[in-house]
């Protein structure tokens, strides 16, 4: 078996807690009664999967949404029920990324969008005020800026072309399961982090330091 050198991880769920049930209260608050059949974890349709991808702006974004809403709503009424998905990072796997980084590449690879991005970002530096969470890996891919989203092939081999890495060196955590099978289809060493499960404790169990 080929030696371990990197480390993909996912962010939500992973690194960062993620409640898919929240916006499904707070978006049916403002008129949308069924918006878990739009946007799960497993699911999304073609407006979300184009904000992921980076194909339409926020504004684009909020103007879909405005225009099959069942009572007029805000921007900022949108970007609230949209953001309230994002919970706490989790410390303690933050502070085990550091530890690795002496042994292992580490990068990160999210399905997530402009809103999001700035929302989880501004977070982390209320967190942790010297750094951003960029600095935490070689290198961050987020997907509306690499217009590419997991679980298409396309982009795990944009990480691994552009990063210089190969997949079966590679240890690729999330906690999604059509991404993690996406993954191992393409070589990676995978891991499913289940509900509950947490970087600190799968770090240890598979002896990685």
């Amino acid at each position: 078996m080929a030696t371990l050198r990197n480390i993909l991880f996912d962010l939500g769920g992973v690194l960062i807690d993620i409640d898919y049930q929240r916006p499904v209260i707070e978006f049916a608050k403002i008129g949308f009664a069924d918006f878990d059949t739009h946007y799960s974890q497993h699911n999304a349709d073609e407006l979300f999967i184009r904000l992921e991808k980076g194909e339409i702006s926020p504004e684009q974004f909020y103007q879909t949404l405005q225009s099959s809403a069942s009572s007029p709503v805000s921007f900022i009424q949108l970007e609230q029920a949209w953001n309230s998905i994002l919970l706490d990072f989790r410390p303690d796997s933050i502070s085990m990324l550091q530890k690795l980084r002496p042994k292992y590449k580490t990068y990160l690879l999210s399905n997530t969008n402009a809103i999001h991005h700035r929302a989880f970002s501004d977070m982390f530096e209320n967190m942790v005020a010297e750094l951003a969470l960029d600095d935490f890996f070689d290198k961050s891919y987020y997907s509306h800026l690499i217009g590419k989203r997991k679980p298409d092939a396309e982009a795990y081999q944009f990480v691994l072309d552009d990063a210089g890495i190969r997949a079966e060196e590679t240890l690729f955590i999330d906690d999604t399961r059509m991404n993690i099978e996406a993954a191992a289809a393409l070589g990676f060493r995978v891991h499913e982090l289940k509900k509950g499960e947490k970087i600190e404790k799968l770090v240890k169990d598979m002896n990685l330091i």
